[in-house]
């Protein structure tokens, strides 16, 4: 969790993107930057989280109990940005449901809702919305219209690092641009940490 804190207050980040399981994390590092800043001065932006209104906890599609991981038992209960079509589908439609037939949210049915969360993430959409265009349709409708909609929502991402990987020297280009832009935001974020504190500059 330091070392957390330290990623984002080294690179000035006022937002950071997380899921609800982070938000603890990121509330030890407003912690963190707060006392410093009380004690040697403003220097740390106290970021804020960015959690999405939708999917900010995304369940594994065979533990619905459990969050979804790239660590998990089975690798069917994981979605992965670089999976093919085929790969989505399949995951999909081997995901465990609840009992009963109705394509609803509720606390007794985290499969289901779980799968509705995905789907309305997918589609830029609620669960309420979801809900309402699945009223009178099954489990099946529910994984066919999931799967498709995921392979869509995927498309773009998967393109764009096809055409990276296709060109190793724009990929290493972006990487260096990316690098050289970070340390520059680094530097200046530990200098001024060295003169609050009192500290030597560092040499170059």
């Amino acid at each position: 969790p330091v070392l957390q804190a330290a990623d984002i207050l080294m690179y000035r980040a006022d937002r950071v993107p997380v899921g609800e399981d982070q938000r603890q994390h990121l509330e030890l590092t407003r912690d963190i930057a707060g006392r410093f800043n009380q004690r040697f001065g403003e220097t740390f932006i106290l970021p804020q989280a960015a959690i999405p209104r939708v999917g900010a906890k995304i369940l594994d599609l065979q533990m619905p109990d459990a969050k979804m991981s790239k660590s998990a038992d089975s690798p069917l209960g994981t979605l992965k940005v670089t999976d093919p079509p085929e790969e989505i589908r399949r995951k999909v439609k081997v995901a465990v449901t609840d009992s009963g037939r109705e394509v609803v949210a509720s606390p007794d049915k985290p499969a289901i809702t779980n799968l509705l969360t995905i789907y309305a993430v997918a589609t830029g959409s609620s669960v309420p919305d979801m809900e309402a265009a699945l009223s009178g349709k099954g489990y099946a409708e529910l994984k066919g219209g999931l799967a498709e909609a995921l392979v869509e929502f995927l498309r773009p991402l998967q393109d764009r690092r096809r055409e990276l990987l296709a060109d190793p020297g724009e990929l290493a280009r972006i990487l260096r641009a990316g690098a050289e832009k970070a340390r520059e935001v680094a530097r200046t974020t530990l200098g001024d940490v060295y003169e609050r504190v009192g500290f030597l500059p560092r040499s170059k």
